[in-house]
């Protein structure tokens, strides 16, 4: 499975290849980042249809992730990537938001990584 991981938080990508290290050896998940929505923008363009499930925090500086979410469920739609918004904030307004916007998950930061995985494994 192909995720893109979005999030200006540069030190998200070694967290995530830490608590997905098995994963990754065993071929099972590959992991692309991007450490804004425009860097996002530009590697789905350039890698049609290979992202499976996108992670997008909600807070970034440009482009926030609702904005993201927005055009990729505009645009990339054969077929729909999984798009699963992480946020430090859980609050409605972001939750309403991204679900009228298309959002197939919603998760709240720290990750839970446990939790993470068992959702992966469902798609």
């Amino acid at each position: 499975m192909n995720i893109l991981v979005v999030d200006d938080e540069k030190d998200v990508k070694t967290l995530f290849e830490q608590r997905f290290r098995k994963e990754i050896r065993d071929h099972e998940i590959d992991f692309a980042f991007a450490f804004s929505g425009e860097e996002a923008l530009d590697y789905l363009n350039q890698h049609l249809h290979q992202a499976v499930l996108i992670l997008s925090d909600i807070n970034m500086p440009g482009m926030s992730g609702l904005e993201l979410l927005d055009r990729i469920k505009k645009k990339y739609d054969t077929p729909p990537p999984i798009v699963m918004m992480l946020t430090a904030y859980g609050d409605a307004d972001n939750f309403n938001m991204a679900k009228s916007l298309g959002a197939d998950d919603f998760l709240t930061k720290p990750v839970d990584f446990t939790n993470l995985k068992e959702k992966i494994k469902n798609f």
